[in-house]
């Protein structure tokens, strides 16, 4: 029998067998949303399975996030909080090479990021970050504004197609791997140029590529830039 006060009233016990929840915001909707997708376990997300951890029902994310795709990219800009855009010393190119490796490691870090990065654009306060650092250096370098508009576009879609194509540890030069065995089974007589080439083509490591590749963006911006 519940304890009476001295008046005589029974104590008035709460039905409340947990904790108040959290209340929903479009924040926490984001949080859990890459907490998933960067589980080791995870690698996809779902409104159903974000509003269940959340306590609440899918419809109710509807008054924060317009739909998935929309949840996406606010999950990706999230998840370029990480990318550091002033952390190197140095010439403004050693500044750009460590901006864009930034970006690439942050993706790389998690192959679900890596392959959202490929289809879905960033839109939040991380991207704009990004993008304004990368103006900056640009403009430094001494490339005009309208070039400098588009080598942003060009810089981070190589970085994040070098991040989707390594998302799942892969390497696509790999010289055991299905690019190579392909290559080196091309008949002379079909692909002269490709027999020939075949040592160049699959050599170097990922990061003499990598390197190689962000030298030949830069040049031809800066070439482009003095025209």
């Amino acid at each position: 029998m519940p304890p009476r006060d001295p008046f005589g009233a029974p104590e008035v016990q709460s039905r409340r067998t947990r904790p108040a929840k959290p209340p929903l915001s479009r924040d926490a909707i984001v949080e859990e949303a890459l907490r998933q997708i960067t589980a080791e376990d995870g690698g996809a997300m779902s409104l159903r399975k974000i509003a269940k951890v959340l306590d609440t029902g899918p419809a109710s994310l509807y008054a924060y996030v317009n739909d998935l795709t929309e949840l996406q990219a606010l999950v990706l800009d999230r998840a370029l909080e990480a990318v550091e855009v002033g952390g190197a010393a140095g010439s403004w190119r050693d500044r750009l090479e460590a901006l864009l490796r930034s970006y690439a490691e942050v993706l790389l870090g998690s192959p679900a990021v890596a392959l959202m990065a490929f289809r879905t654009t960033a839109v939040g306060p991380n991207a704009l970050r990004i993008a304004e650092a990368l103006l900056e250096i640009l403009a430094e370098a001494g490339v005009d504004q309208a070039n400098a508009a588009w080598a942003i576009d060009m810089l981070t879609m190589f970085v994040t197609a070098v991040a989707a194509e390594h998302a799942h540890g892969s390497d696509p030069a790999a010289p055991d791997g299905p690019v190579a065995q392909a290559i080196n089974r091309a008949p002379a007589n079909e692909y002269p140029r490709v027999h020939a080439a075949r040592t160049e083509i699959m050599s170097g490591t990922g990061e003499q590529r990598f390197a190689w590749s962000l030298d030949v963006l830069i040049r031809g911006i800066l070439s482009r830039a003095r025209l």
